[in-house]
């Protein structure tokens, strides 16, 4: 049974959450977010390197999905984010893991059916697939939506994509798009 591991990357809390396929059945095993506090900016990557390691050698995951970094409206704010996502994806590599990369709005699509959703959707519908007994935090929430999101668009319980390459399922003018 895979083990994906999905991460919200952030340089101050890092959200993190593992699901199990086995068929169509979708399993929780974990979630949470890492705290990195606000100390010195190199410290906290090193914190965030050192727990996803700790994370992914006790849960043994197959694959990482990560959120990619977004435009920001703080130049120094989307440099931060990315290279808390190089030490996530770091952690994953360190540890033989393939990654695999989706967008916000890829992610929100998958799990909610609108790529423009908000975070109180996201929670409640990870609560609702999952069957847990509480609504997640914002960060693990997401981070679990960016594992089921790679779930749904790899061939992992034989769910792959019977379109062409290149092709999507927006209708637009013929049975399917570019």
């Amino acid at each position: 049974m895979p083990r994906i591991l999905g991460i919200d990357p952030g340089s101050r809390k890092t959200g993190f959450g593992i699901i199990e396929i086995d068929g169509k059945k979708i399993k929780h095993v974990i979630n949470g977010r890492l705290m990195v506090g606000d100390g010195e900016f190199a410290d906290r990557l090193r914190q965030i390197f050192e727990g996803l390691t700790d994370l992914i050698e006790r849960y043994q995951p197959d694959m990482m999905a990560i959120e990619k970094v977004f435009l920001h409206k703080n130049a120094d704010s989307a440099l931060k984010l990315g290279q808390a996502r190089g030490a996530a994806i770091c952690a994953a590599v360190s540890q033989q893991l393939t990654v695999s990369e989706y967008t916000a709005t890829q992610i929100k699509k998958a799990v909610v059916g609108n790529g423009h959703a908000n975070k109180a959707q996201i929670q409640y519908m990870m609560s609702v697939i999952l069957s847990l007994p509480e609504s997640p935090e914002e960060d693990a929430a997401d981070a679990l939506a960016c594992a089921l999101t790679h779930a749904h668009h790899s061939a992992i319980g034989g769910s792959q994509s019977k379109l062409p390459a290149g092709m999507r399922t927006t209708r637009r003018g013929g049975r399917y798009s570019r």
